[in-house]
């Protein structure tokens, strides 16, 4: 059995809105709940042939080529269930050392592949201090899975943007830490790094004051440094430049962008088409 995950949902999909309808019979989604499929498919589980159905017909738009995969994998299947194909397997099973599910389980916990998951984060100011806002870049398998934006405010600074996304990319870092991935964050911002990896600690020791006056964004930073703390040895956290040509930093910029154009105060799911090239046109 496949349990539904986002992230699973990513492997058959490059946006929520281009599920099929096979797909959604896959789900086990009546096709009248197709605007709310989605939060359907979360948590449910299927089998691993239909699971394995719905990967395959990513990116398959033509619903006549759909149907052919579909019967050619229910002919394999079939041809899998019969005499023959059981003897191919026991062939198989007699050449190759057996492993058990639980040994392969326990393999992908003990190694998980490096840089499952990447997250960009970036926040923008116009003008500094004025209309701010906090965006990112979620990659999967090195493609982009999902943008955010949001937490406008009318007179916020480059540094509270910054470090709003920073929090908003560690929140993100954890659910994807606690499927057992492994991620790492992009920052562009040395100031929002040093407040949580270097600076908080020692303000921390001495009751979150510093010398030479306030510590500035303190709640923030409070929030992001706790966070931090609690998933440190499960994911990474490094500078990268800013706008060298990195997509990722780039789109993570462009929904600053849009979030200063929209006024969205919460942090929300980009839903429109991911298309990257009209994207990096914004602003």
């Amino acid at each position: 059995m496949q349990s539904i995950t986002e992230q699973f949902l990513t492997l058959g999909l490059d946006n929520p809105s281009d599920i099929s309808d096979n797909q959604l019979i896959l789900l086990d989604i009546s096709l009248d709940k197709k605007d709310l499929w989605f939060d359907l498919a979360i948590g449910k589980n299927i089998s691993d042939a239909r699971a394995e159905l719905f990967v395959l017909l990513k990116g398959i738009t033509a619903k006549t080529n759909q149907d052919k995969i579909i019967k050619n994998y229910k002919a394999l299947q079939a041809f899998r269930r019969s005499p023959e194909g059981d003897s191919e397997k026991n062939t198989v099973k007699e050449n190759k050392p057996r492993t058990s599910s639980i040994d392969v389980q326990a393999k992908a916990e003990i190694t998980p592949t490096i840089g499952d998951v990447v997250v960009y984060c970036d926040g923008g100011c116009s003008p500094n201090p004025g209309a701010s806002g906090s965006g990112v870049a979620v990659y999967r398998a090195g493609r982009v899975s999902e943008l955010w934006y949001g937490l406008f405010e009318t007179n916020g600074t480059n540094n509270t943007a910054e470090l709003n996304a920073l929090y908003e990319s560690l929140l993100i870092s954890k659910k994807e830490a606690e499927l057992g991935n492994k991620v790492e964050i992009k920052c562009d911002s040395m100031y929002s790094i040093n407040c949580i990896k270097t600076w908080a600690k020692g303000w921390e020791s001495k009751g979150w004051t510093k010398k030479g006056g306030e510590i500035k964004n303190l709640v923030i930073i409070q929030k992001a440094y706790h966070l931090y703390n609690t998933i440190s040895s499960k994911i990474s956290l490094n500078h990268i430049k800013a706008h060298a040509g990195l997509e990722g930093n780039e789109l993570a910029d462009r929904m600053t962008h849009y979030t200063r154009k929209t006024k969205e105060p919460k942090f929300m799911k980009y839903t429109k088409a991911l298309d990257i090239n009209d994207i990096l046109k914004m602003g």
